[in-house]
């Protein structure tokens, strides 16, 4: 009973190190110099609204919704319910879960097992030291066995406490899933948009560019304009034509990729059609405090929860390294006939226990320790670049917003300049006031920056999702798992339970 009692006190303490979480890193601001409260604004054009930086606001679970585009948030309910790369993080998941219960009823409980067997055998009587009775007979068996392991070391809980860790990274995969899934495709939709939007523009330039070819083709008959005139305006026609083709193959490389991100076949999507002009820019941007961001982002909580795991089996290394402690029991019958197995005579039970201490193993039981102790070192060092990462993502999107801004705004003046110049010029050309090469050079000045002044709304938009993610997307506040599925699975499949 002493040893029993020293080996449950024993019990109260694990060895190997018990995990620390690590500490936020010490700054109080993202950037390396200080960012403007609001940002620049281009009235008129889509994405050049007001916008704010709220210090220490909470981000919506569903932040997307402050586009306020019903197709973008149809759009993304779908990919949440069909995308099977989300689905496989909701998988992964579980099965983490439930090796949690493997290993709680495998390390905690004792194994119990149930024998029987029935055995004819032929066993010379003189073994026995007798000279009668018969060789041959039959002999029944039935037995429990119990087995248990005592956790005298905590190796058993180390082992329990790195799984929960391991169920850990599993779930926070699973968000990193469902915040790269959303932000994707409300980056997608954009991008969509925007080529949506470039096409348009490339195809009224080619309109503008097609009715003054054909007037410079009538003055080349009335001798006004030279036949180099009528040809590099057609030129600059067929670059346009060009440039309109590679925008609708871009575009329709987006709408295919829409269609992946909602777990669709591009032909059977059905996508809708996005105009940034119906896209709303959201006005006000949470940005948390810095000592946050290491609670917030999914991959930096993955990357403490492996660096958690690594600690725990640095335990179970150690604890492989001290005696192990087993109780066995059993109890049973054994009888010559089946019936007998039931009588009083039959009964039969057995009561040990061990202590086994690792002496020699080739040396393999201190290396899987340190090798242990490596792993938990390398869990460390992808933390911190994980850490290091998650702050430069956001001090990226930071700066992205407030050049995007300034860069909108001059884009949208350089677009309209260029246009009230080229409508000047080419009413010159016209009435024969101004030559054919400064209409040449204000139609490519004005098609220059019609497309740039659309990428720079598009930009607009991307860069304020990029924010939202790089600051971990609002998981915590939402409501219900992240992975919500179609009734896709094989009805055939008939799951099974049981208790072992």
């Amino acid at each position: 009973m002493l040893p029993l009692i020293c080996a449950l006190a024993l019990s109260a303490c694990a060895v190997g190190p018990d995990f620390k979480q690590p500490e936020a890193p010490n700054t109080s601001s993202y950037t390396e110099t200080p960012l403007a409260k609001k940002l620049a604004t281009a009235p008129g054009v889509p994405g050049g609204t007001d916008q704010e930086f709220v210090e220490g606001a909470d981000i919506g679970a569903q932040w997307w919704e402050l586009y306020k585009s019903p197709e973008l948030d149809a759009l993304i309910k779908r990919a949440l319910e069909q995308n099977p790369n989300l689905g496989a993080a909701d998988a992964a998941l579980r099965a983490a879960q439930e090796n949690v219960n493997a290993q709680i009823g495998g390390q905690y409980f004792p194994a119990i097992g149930v024998g029987a067997n029935a055995i004819r055998q032929k066993q010379p009587s003189a073994v026995y030291g007798m000279n009668y009775g018969s060789d041959t007979y039959n002999l029944y068996n039935a037995t429990v066995n119990v087995t248990y392991k005592l956790d005298v070391f905590g190796g058993a809980r180390r082992a329990v406490e790195g799984a929960r860790a391991q169920a850990e990274v599993a779930q926070f995969q699973l968000e990193g899933a469902y915040l790269s899934l959303t932000a994707n495709v409300v980056t997608s939709a954009v991008k969509e948009a925007a080529l949506r939007a470039q096409m348009q523009a490339t195809e009224e330039i080619l309109k503008a560019q097609t009715n003054l070819a054909e007037v410079t083709e009538k003055q080349l008959i009335i001798g006004t304009v030279s036949r180099v005139d009528v040809t590099s305006q057609r030129t600059l026609v067929s670059n346009s034509q060009v440039d309109l083709f590679s925008y609708e193959r871009n575009l329709a490389f987006a709408r295919n990729q829409l269609a992946v991100l909602v777990g669709e076949i591009p032909s059977n999507a059905n996508i809708a059609k996005f105009d940034l002009a119906n896209l709303h820019l959201p006005e006000k941007l949470p940005l948390s405090v810095p000592s946050s961001l290491v609670r917030q982002r999914p991959d930096v909580r993955a990357a403490e929860a492996q660096l958690k795991a690594q600690n725990a089996f640095v335990g179970v290394a150690t604890a492989n390294l001290l005696p192990q402690f087993n109780i066995t029991g059993s109890i049973g019958a054994a009888a010559l006939t089946s019936s007998g197995l039931f009588g009083p005579n039959s009964a039969l039970w057995s009561l040990g226990g061990g202590i086994l201490q690792p002496l020699f193993q080739g040396g393999a039981l201190l290396a899987q320790r340190r090798g242990a102790i490596a792993n938990y070192e390398l869990a460390a060092f992808q933390y911190q670049a994980t850490v290091l990462n998650a702050f430069q993502e956001v001090a990226n999107a930071l700066r992205a917003l407030e050049t995007g801004a300034q860069a909108l705004k001059a884009a949208s003046d350089a677009e309209r300049y260029a246009y009230e110049t080229l409508d000047l010029v080419q009413q010159q050309y016209k009435l024969g006031t101004a030559s054919y090469l400064a209409v040449l050079y204000y139609q490519n000045q004005y098609q220059q920056a019609k497309v740039k002044s659309v990428a720079a709304q598009a930009t607009r938009f991307s860069d304020t999702a990029a924010l939202f993610a790089a600051l971990g997307g609002g998981w915590w506040n939402r409501e219900g798992p992240a992975f919500k599925p179609k009734d896709i699975a094989n009805k055939d499949q008939n799951e099974t339970s049981g208790t072992n």
